[in-house]
């Protein structure tokens, strides 16, 4: 039987996303449009405990944590990306790009911390040797999601084009590159996709066994896909709908859909959940094509989804997204971070039909 909470003091605007720490499964980073990035044990007390908040210029649309639970990167509408040592609130700009910064991720296998722009670039910066010029990867389209598995890196873009990037010669190519700024690695990604959806995507998310990833779409659907290049791999490719709500118009019944805002793998059973416009969340088995369980509606659009290491807790972060165009919408004191306790077979796969 699962259960849930939902954590006290969360931000006063929109969240961008939530991330469990690599090695702690009660701490969390949550990244806000109120120019915050808050740092919660989840478990400190009923509802959690704020531990710490850490103030930047601008909104901030995306953190992740480093090698360590103590140190992490941010980024946002200020278009910079930083470290920030989570004990000491020191803030350091490790590089600036010429947008708004939409994504950033840290590869713990490569050491590697990448950043992707508005501006149409990625930065691969070097943690470890903070005197290293960042690299910049020139994109063809706008970045909207960034996800890492153990060996890939995977970039969703505008006009529905997509790169998968290896790892390794990423961190090799830019391990030589040492030209002053912008320092531009003119890198040829390991393929080169077009997105299954017809329509602009709005996540995606790597599986964690490193064989493929799913992608979403402001239209409802999702996408799942598998990295291995053969005919009979990408024979396995699908897409389906999801996220859609009946409603009465005109006497008749129609879907109103609603877009899919966030994907998160299960790290030990491979499944995933979406959360969407609609307030739901549901778990899938990507493998089976099925749908394992959807949960009680939440109050507002699902902004962001993140599972814990260990695979026991699922956080769901929920704050007005305008779907129904009301624009207008106070989102301070609708803004909720709930932390659900899931059972031992809660997120497990079915099996194929």
């Amino acid at each position: 039987m699962s259960n849930q909470v939902e954590l006290s003091d969360p931000p006063t605007d929109a969240i961008s996303a939530v991330r469990f720490a690599p090695g702690s499964s009660t701490r969390l980073l949550v990244s806000s449009w109120d120019h915050h990035v808050y740092l919660y044990d989840t478990h400190a007390q009923p509802g959690g405990a704020l531990i710490r908040k850490y103030e930047h210029r601008a909104p901030v649309l995306d953190v992740c944590f480093g090698a360590e639970d103590e140190v992490a990167f941010s980024a946002g509408l200020d278009w910079d990306v930083r470290r920030l040592d989570l004990e000491t609130g020191e803030q350091t700009v490790l590089s600036s790009h010429e947008a708004g910064v939409k994504s950033v991720v840290y590869s713990k296998a490569s050491g590697l911390l990448i950043s992707a722009s508005w501006d149409s670039t990625l930065h691969i910066h070097s943690p470890s040797t903070p005197t290293k010029t960042p690299c910049t990867v020139p994109l063809p389209s706008k970045p909207f999601s960034l996800s890492l598995s153990s060996s890939k890196l995977v970039v969703a873009m505008a006009s529905r084009a997509l790169h998968i990037y290896d790892l390794t010669a990423l961190e090799m190519l830019s391990a030589q590159s040492s030209q002053p700024p912008p320092n531009t690695l003119e890198v040829e990604p390991w393929q080169r996709r077009e997105s299954s959806l017809k329509f602009m995507t709005r996540a995606v998310a790597c599986m964690p066994d490193d064989a493929g990833y799913a992608s979403s779409s402001i239209e409802g659907r999702v996408a799942v896909e598998w990295f291995d290049p053969s005919t009979t791999s990408q024979a396995r490719k699908y897409a389906f709908k999801c996220h859609r709500q009946p409603s009465t118009n005109d006497g008749g019944m129609v879907d109103v859909v609603y877009p899919v805002n966030a994907l998160a793998f299960h790290p030990i059973h491979g499944t995933f959940a979406s959360g969407g416009g609609d307030g739901v969340v549901a778990l899938w088995d990507g493998v089976a094509k099925r749908r394992i369980r959807q949960y009680q509606r939440y109050s507002a659009s699902v902004a962001a989804l993140a599972f814990s290491n260990d695979g026991k807790y699922l956080a769901v972060a929920s704050c007005p997204g305008f779907e129904d165009g009301k624009e207008d919408l106070e989102a301070r004191g609708q803004t909720k971070i709930y932390i659900r306790e899931l059972g031992e077979t809660e997120a497990r796969g079915k099996g194929s039909k």
